[in-house]
């Protein structure tokens, strides 16, 4: 079986309240459990954000991408596509893509910044086997950039298709077309969209 991700958009301010050791199983536990699977379906059938029935008290919320089945692979793919077509866009689009990706689906190299390897200390590491590894954070104050960095690119995603043609398409670990590649950058528009108008960060587990 292969990796999923699950992705929560959460209040910083709460979820740091709560001891370090129990915030992965804290976003679990506030965002699903099985009695209350038929309320959560109400919110979201068809993809989006996945609610609380007291949405007013909640402090999170689950993304369900339309466009996956919840496997980490699109994403990944998506990442990889990304590294193969950038140096062959326009040097703005390339910029404002990369800050809208970075940390999200597709990461420079960890090498020039060993900052990010090390992680933010929100979560434990993942010193030992039987601990999850976070699959990716971003916290409140990175979302406003992405948001405007998406503001951007958005309007000139049709520039990537020729570099996507080129490059990924027919390609093995990648997108299966141009369109997959497209739906799925829209869905994280959309999600760093919503987070920065609440303020709060992103965090993706497996």
């Amino acid at each position: 079986m292969g990796l999923d991700l699950t992705l929560f958009m959460a209040d910083w301010k709460q979820l740091s309240t709560i001891p370090v050791e129990h915030r992965v199983q804290a976003l679990d536990d506030t965002t699903w459990t099985p009695e209350l699977d038929d309320e959560y379906q109400r919110y979201g059938p068809a993809g989006g954000w996945l609610w609380p029935p007291d949405r007013g008290a909640a402090w999170c919320a689950e993304y369900d991408f339309r466009t996956t089945t919840g496997a980490y692979g699109p994403h990944a793919r998506a990442g990889d596509a990304w590294d193969d077509i950038r140096l062959l866009v326009d040097a703005s689009v390339r910029e404002a893509m990369d800050t809208f990706l970075v940390g999200l689906i597709w990461d420079a190299d960890q090498a020039d910044d060993p900052a990010r390897a090390a992680g933010s200390g929100l979560f434990p590491p993942a010193t030992d086997r039987g601990r999850l590894r976070v699959l990716l954070e971003c916290p409140p104050e990175a979302v406003p950039g992405k948001v405007r960095a998406w503001e951007r690119v958005e309007p000139r995603l049709e520039e990537l298709r020729g570099p996507f043609a080129a490059e990924c398409e027919g390609w093995a670990g990648r997108p299966d077309t141009f369109e997959d590649f497209v739906a799925l950058l829209r869905e994280w528009g959309d999600v760093t969209t919503e987070a920065a108008r609440r303020s709060w960060g992103l965090v993706g587990l497996p």
